[in-house]
């Protein structure tokens, strides 16, 4: 009994115990590297690192939830950015045009991966191994097998730029104004449909929690150059995305597809429409994660994305997206991503070699993993 009151407590403060697991993590790397990993710089670096996986993570909660998968996203993210880079370096297209052109390739491509998956009846695990393969067959054919650099100043803002400082802190200021909204919008629809309604204290303790948080990170970033745009993009995307899977009927259809995917075409959803859309998401994620990697490297290569589907996969699996589909969140995954990120970069600093960092990386997914199937197990 007292194991499975301890595994029905960790179900329910899951993110709060991710939260726990990172500050241990960056408090073991701060004490090893002297503090040099809590440093300004190295966060703010630790935070771009972070957004290429934490886009495609995005993309592959939905993905996850509705209880399919796609290991074709790292082959389709490099091809995706070699495809950028040679519309930029040899065919000299203005940003707007490679970005547009971009978007509408992952759009095209995410599309059929969902076709074939939704339609064809073709499980998702052989179309995203079949794209894996043929997308990094594409992207050889149109780099040549070469690094496609430099790319031009305005692509390169893309991946490297900053915001100023003071559009940080009033960034900072929108968002804790945002979640104080939000919060308050929240009390009020319980109190409407007479549903109990928390205490003034703990919603005030949680916004006070969220204020330093903004706080810390603003001003450490803001110490150093700024906050990333890259990040910037990852806050935006972590927004929409929220927003549609709690407040829309697409966002609701997602979940109740990967909880019964029978039941749910029963009740009159078109489940084929809601997956094909899923992947066509994710293809644009993958176009996004193209764009900002190849801009962050300033060049497009033809081993861009290697394992990146497996990155992503780890980052929501260690987020709380259930293997089973049906459940999970797009914050966790993005929480995933900074685990997974956070891992790489102190490993890195501390020189461990490459074999152990994948071994760390190995268990902790099989341990993410564990955790869902005990957890699970303990509310049937």
């Amino acid at each position: 009994m007292p194991t499975t009151k301890l595994k029905q407590l960790f179900t329910q403060y899951k993110i709060l115990a991710l939260l726990i697991a990172i500050a241990i993590i960056w408090s073991f790397f701060s004490w090893k590297t002297e503090g040099g990993f809590i440093s300004a710089r190295n966060l703010s670096n630790l935070m771009r690192q972070m957004s290429v996986t934490g886009v495609v993570a995005c993309g592959m909660a939905f993905v996850i939830i509705s209880g399919e998968i796609d290991l074709s996203v790292g082959s389709l993210l490099g091809l995706l950015g070699g495809v950028a880079a040679v519309l930029d370096v040899n065919r000299h297209m203005p940003l707007p045009v490679t970005v547009a052109a971009v978007l509408a390739c992952g759009l095209a491509l995410g599309l059929v991966n969902g076709y074939l998956t939704a339609y064809k009846g073709i499980p998702s695990f052989i179309v995203g191994l079949g794209g894996m393969l043929a997308y990094r067959g594409i992207v050889l054919g149109v780099t040549d097998g070469v690094t496609v650099a430099p790319v031009s100043e305005a692509m390169v803002q893309v991946g490297q730029g900053y915001l100023s400082p003071e559009l940080g802190v009033t960034l900072g200021v929108a968002l804790f104004a945002l979640a104080a909204v939000l919060t308050w919008r929240q009390r009020l629809n319980l109190g409407r449909h007479g549903l109990p309604v928390p205490p003034v204290w703990r919603d005030g303790v949680r916004l006070a929690a969220i204020g330093a948080v903004l706080f810390a990170f603003v001003r450490t970033l803001n110490s150093y150059e700024g906050i990333p745009l890259p990040v910037l993009l990852l806050l935006v995307l972590l927004g929409a995305f929220s927003y549609v899977a709690t407040q829309t009927v697409f966002g609701r259809r997602i979940y109740a597809v990967g909880s019964n995917m029978e039941a749910t075409r029963l009740s009159g959803v078109n489940v084929q429409a809601v997956k094909l859309w899923i992947f066509g998401i994710m293809g644009l994620m993958c176009a996004l994660a193209g764009l900002v990697n190849t801009a962050r490297l300033a060049a497009g290569s033809p081993s861009a994305g290697t394992s990146g589907e497996l990155d992503a996969i780890a980052a929501c699996f260690i987020g709380g997206t259930s293997m089973r589909g049906g459940s999970g969140t797009v914050y966790g995954a993005l929480i995933g991503a900074l685990v997974m990120a956070s891992l790489d970069n102190g490993m890195s600093m501390l020189d461990v070699d490459t074999y152990w960092q994948m071994i760390v990386k190995g268990c902790i997914l099989t341990l993410a993993v564990w955790v869902d199937v005990a957890t699970r197990s303990s509310r049937r």
